[in-house]
């Protein structure tokens, strides 16, 4: 039996190759690191969910003064029995304020004691139309207007006050009420 052929030596080849890089140095490894891609920043979904309630809303708002007063948002009472009238009037300053209290600085208890001398001064002398100046609570423990709820429990209790309502910016705005009274 005849031994397989040897292999005859390529020419050219890996042995030329070995022999042409025999000096070459490996290249160190680059001291980067990979980073990982940044990850997307999160979707607020709640937020967006929020501007888009607040947008709506606000399209779909109160249109007129009486939409506002029936949606609470600004502080007015009406007596029952009167017309709705009376209380625009009251708004757009077609009565003339005869006379003004300031409850700055004053605590519940003495705010309710200097309203309840005010109107009872202010029935003596005939007067239908009257500011009060609650303030808009920025002096406050939370900086909310406390005397502005108050007043609205005790006026609406009052038989003297006919209707309440806040005054134009020109006239306090939501710092302050214009109340109609009773005429005697």
């Amino acid at each position: 039996m005849r031994s397989p052929p040897e292999p005859e030596a390529k020419v050219g080849g890996d042995d030329e190759f070995r022999r042409a890089t025999r000096d070459v140095q490996p290249l160190r490894a680059p001291r980067r690191q990979r980073l990982a891609p940044a990850p997307a920043a999160p979707v607020p979904v709640q937020t967006r969910r929020d501007e888009r309630a607040a947008l709506a809303e606000s399209l779909a708002g109160p249109r007129s003064i009486d939409d506002a007063i029936d949606s609470g948002e600004e502080l007015a009472f009406l007596r029952d029995g009167l017309s709705r009238q009376v209380l625009r009037k009251l708004r757009r300053g077609q009565w003339v304020v005869q006379d003004e209290l300031d409850l700055h600085g004053m605590n519940r208890v003495q705010a309710a004691h200097a309203v309840g001398e005010f109107l009872r001064r202010c029935r003596a002398r005939h007067f239908r139309c009257v500011r009060i100046v609650h303030g808009k609570g920025l002096g406050s423990r939370n900086r909310e207007p406390v005397l502005k709820g108050k007043l609205r429990k005790w006026l609406a209790l009052r038989d003297e006050v006919l209707a309440f309502c806040q005054a134009p910016a020109t006239q306090g705005g939501g710092g302050a009420l214009l109340l109609l009274l009773k005429s005697s």
